[in-house]
């Protein structure tokens, strides 16, 4: 009885880890509010922050939406400077104390090309970079910024639909992955309830020490190699 108590709260934890909620992007203020975050805020974001395969779409997302809205804000008139304020301050973004430089190179005619630059994160920036050449060109050489800024907008609106392309087509094997990486607890539940003592077996010998050890670790490796070639496929 208790070796199938002990099997059950192992396979219901296996199935929570499996089907438990992802860590979700915190929406954060915008970045003109100076409002001081309360400490429980600050605690709940560290929990809640995003891997970093998250963070770096997170991250693109934000590029797109800016582009966009730099581009909406220099068609209607507005000067660079103002536009890119204005859109950074419309666009939710994973860190956003990190482009405050920005919002100042642009309020204060500062080099804005090397502050988005800067600003750039290892992964996901790549949004950021092309908008910081398009700059610099709109400088040297007088290219309309608008037009620079609505290319940009569409190339890597393309390059999100195809990350989301491949993204939904991994979803399968990857759910497989993870049934499969429960088995294994599923199994034990079963040999718990036929009465053959698996922990027993599992945890009072060295043979099933040994077997423990080694399926936890091909399950583990399992796990791994399939999120890394996912992984990869996305990149």
């Amino acid at each position: 009885m208790t070796n199938a108590l002990i099997a059950a709260l192992s396979t219901a934890f296996a199935i929570w880890l499996w089907t438990g909620p992802d860590p979700a992007t915190t929406r954060l203020s915008k970045l003109t509010s100076t409002q001081q975050k309360p400490q429980w805020h600050s605690l709940s974001r560290r929990l809640t922050r995003p891997n970093p395969t998250r963070r770096a779409d997170a991250w693109r997302q934000a590029s797109v939406e800016l582009c966009q809205a730099l581009s909406a804000e220099l068609s209607a008139g507005r000067t660079p400077g103002e536009a890119l304020t204005r859109a950074i301050a419309a666009v939710d973004f994973p860190d956003p104390e990190s482009l405050r430089p920005i919002l100042a190179a642009a309020r204060d005619g500062g080099d804005v090309s090397a502050a988005l630059i800067a600003a750039t994160p290892p992964q996901g920036g790549e949004g950021l970079r092309q908008l910081a050449a398009c700059w610099e060109v709109s400088i040297t050489v007088g290219a309309g910024l608008a037009a620079l800024v609505e290319r940009v907008a569409t190339t890597l609106r393309t390059a999100q639909a195809h990350r989301q392309d491949v993204a939904a087509q991994l979803a399968g094997p990857r759910t497989t992955a993870k049934m499969l990486a429960i088995l294994p607890a599923l199994g034990l539940l079963m040999a718990a309830a036929l009465n053959m003592h698996p922990l027993s077996f599992l945890f009072g010998s060295l043979p099933g020490l040994a077997c423990l050890i080694a399926g936890i670790t091909l399950d583990a490796c399992g796990l791994l190699w399939t999120n890394r070639m996912a992984t990869q496929a996305q990149s």
